[in-house]
């Protein structure tokens, strides 16, 4: 099964790192996705850039809103992504766990759905 493993960070902290803690997080982060892609768990990964570059869209009465800036105001923004394999949640969530960059935030580890797969009313009563 696919997941989305999707790392928020106070990009405050991150800015605060100094040039060699942020260093060694990013080759901590690409020693990860080798030992994932030798272990066949790894699907892709990136960093995003800071929210502040962020544009978002919004269909409200019809027409397209465009706002420049986050969607929400949040104290952790989305900062990239790893897309993982596995057997299952369980196995997810231990691979997630060892995602570098989650000592400064949360990694949030959301199944994929297929496409051909589409949700019912109780998928969307049950997250309620």
């Amino acid at each position: 099964m696919k997941y989305l493993c999707m790392i928020y960070i106070d990009e405050r902290k991150l800015a605060a790192l100094s040039g060699a803690e942020f260093d060694a997080i990013v080759n901590e982060c690409l020693d990860y996705s080798e030992q994932l892609k030798a272990s066949g768990h790894y699907l892709g990964a990136n960093a995003l850039e800071s929210v502040q570059s962020a544009t978002t869209l919004r269909m409200q009465g019809g027409r397209m809103s465009v706002t420049d800036g986050p969607f929400a105001e949040t104290k952790e923004q989305l900062g990239g992504f790893y897309m993982i394999e596995a057997r299952d949640l369980n196995e997810a969530l231990q691979i997630a766990a060892k995602i570098p960059p989650g000592r400064l935030g949360c990694i949030e580890v959301r199944p994929l759905r297929e496409p051909e797969a589409r949700p019912t009313i109780a998928t969307f009563e049950a997250a309620s």
